[in-house]
């Protein structure tokens, strides 16, 4: 007789659960490593994600919510919901619509999801779910590039007032232009060129402020495709704003483009966090403002050609397909980092895609011409890799640590003085000179000891 099937043994389950325990007990074994580690920021992040649910339903019951911009936008697509396509007769309590067409569209979705804005606290909650949806795509690109020691996300996660404030008692736009960026870099690292130029055109639509990060798109896109396989990718990101816009074009091509990508548009002195040391009349001058575009253009063709740029052929060898250059380039990915020149033919060829877009934004933001409270959010999740993507001893740890803190106070300076906006001065200044100087940890460098395994 054969025997029969033998006791199942205690404790056992389905395939995926002895990974999961073993995951587990490896993480408890190294608790003191689980916030050092950038292997466990997936672990750390969920941790992270879970209290921001208490957090933001906290902030949502607890705080008073501030009307500055929400009833504007509400004004504005209510226009639009109301038949008027031309861009020069869209206002609201703040001034006129200045934003592109994929803003509307969004905009006016939430005015009939929360009857016809007038449901602020299903807006907060809404906006508390963009919280999160960001957080989580932004956690996918700190596991992916592997360089952020953990413990450094409490920062980025539930210290941070000012982020709160602008996503869930603000309910400014400027969230959801990033969170649509954050999913254009996620696309990117799985090599989704396409859908990531869709999904950056997407976000451009939204606000303008994406465009900071253009610079570095471009130079991604020459790099991995030539400029032959480029266009196609530009093509798709200009069809896109052709097709969000055409109804407003239809109606008032000259008015829909001047008002949704005016340049020119002058901020008030009043609202400035990062120039409030300067005089008004300097502020306002077109030959300050001039200065900053030179300033910035200058530092972009710097990173572009001596940080971007690693290979030892001409940076015109871009515009060449990949298979007609002397060395064709390795696949782009989360990790690729840049080794200095001297280590010639076998030295990867490639910046990381994190770094030429992450540093081609903060470019932006050192030099523009003003800085309102909301823009924080343009740049806030990517301090912890602009700070920790160079390698550094342990004392230095605390001097970023320090940065991350004195940036935060000088946003949540209110209003703005001659001092808070030094600092950030201060800080945006270390922090570039650090990127200049330093090189991208390798991926050896970041990875745990064998002590720790």
């Amino acid at each position: 007789m054969a025997a029969g099937p033998g006791p199942r043994r205690k404790g056992a389950a389905g395939p995926g659960s002895p990974f999961l325990r073993q995951s587990l007990r490896r993480a408890w074994q190294e608790k003191h490593l689980v916030l050092l580690e950038p292997h466990y920021t997936p672990l750390v992040a969920a941790c992270l994600c879970l209290a921001e649910v208490g957090v933001n339903q906290w902030v949502i019951h607890r705080v008073a919510y501030t009307e500055i911009d929400w009833k504007a936008y509400m004004d504005e697509v209510e226009g639009v919901a109301n038949g008027t396509l031309d861009y020069t007769q869209l206002k609201g309590d703040t001034g006129p619509l200045v934003y592109p067409a994929g803003f509307v569209y969004i905009f006016l979705g939430l005015y009939y999801a929360t009857g016809r804005g007038t449901n602020i606290r299903l807006a907060q909650y809404l906006f508390a779910a963009l919280y999160l949806a960001t957080l989580l795509l932004v956690f996918r690109i700190y596991s992916r590039t592997n360089k952020v020691p953990p413990y450094v996300f409490f920062f980025m996660c539930c210290a941070s007032y000012r982020i709160h404030s602008i996503f869930v008692l603000r309910l400014f736009n400027d969230p959801v232009a990033m969170a649509i960026l954050f999913l254009a870099v996620n696309l990117l690292l799985e090599d989704r060129w396409s859908w990531g130029c869709f999904c950056f055109s997407l976000a451009v639509s939204v606000k303008m402020n994406i465009l900071l990060f253009a610079p570095g798109l471009l130079f991604l896109l020459l790099r991995r495709f030539g400029l032959p396989g480029t266009i196609p990718k530009l093509a798709i990101c200009a069809v896109l704003q052709v097709v969000l816009g055409l109804p407003f074009l239809l109606a008032n091509p000259v008015g829909y483009l001047s008002r949704s990508f005016d340049l020119g548009r002058q901020f008030l002195f009043q609202w400035t966090v990062n120039w409030r040391f300067l005089p008004e009349e300097v502020f306002q001058h077109r030959a300050f403002h001039v200065g900053l575009l030179m300033a910035h253009l200058t530092v972009l063709g710097l990173f572009a050609l001596n940080r971007w740029h690693r290979s030892e052929e001409s940076a015109l060898s871009l515009l060449k397909a990949p298979a007609e250059r002397k060395s064709p380039p390795q696949p782009l990915s989360a990790n690729h980092i840049l080794f200095p020149r001297r280590e010639g033919p076998r030295a990867l060829l490639g910046p990381q895609i994190v770094f030429a877009l992450f540093t081609s934004n903060f470019i932006g933001v050192c030099f523009s011409r003003s800085l309102h409270y909301q823009f924080y959010v343009w740049y806030f999740h990517t301090l912890p890799y602009l700070l920790w993507c160079t390698p550094a001893q342990k004392p230095a740890h605390l001097l970023k640590v320090l940065i991350l803190g004195l940036i935060e106070l000088s946003w949540n300076t209110y209003p703005s003085t001659v001092y808070s906006s030094a600092s950030l001065h201060l800080c945006h200044g270390v922090i570039l000179v650090q990127l200049w100087c330093g090189s991208p940890a390798t991926e050896e460098a970041r990875r745990p000891s064998k002590k720790a395994e």
